[in-house]
């Protein structure tokens, strides 16, 4: 446990940041996995009505430095690699 006041106040602060992240991952996952589940459906129109939903919560958890700039451009990218496979 922490034992110094500033060591205290930056546990009070990792607790709060958690469930945001934690919020925001739960975001992007859910979007990616309707989006494999409709992929490997062939649904084609459901999965490219889900795209905005996908880069919205992408972009979000780069603004709030829950993950990379690159690494949110590469999960957009394979998602629209794979939407224009279904043809």
């Amino acid at each position: 446990m922490a034992i110094t006041s500033s060591a205290k106040k930056a546990f009070r602060a990792a607790k709060k940041k958690r469930v945001f992240n934690l919020r925001r991952k739960a975001a992007v996952d859910r979007q990616t996995k309707e989006f494999r589940r409709l992929i490997a459906a062939k649904d084609k129109a459901g999965a490219a009505k889900l795209m905005p939903a996908i880069y919205k919560a992408l972009d979000k958890a780069v603004k709030t430095k829950y993950i990379k700039a690159n690494t949110a451009s590469r999960l957009k990218s394979r998602s629209m690699v794979a939407l224009n496979k279904l043809g």
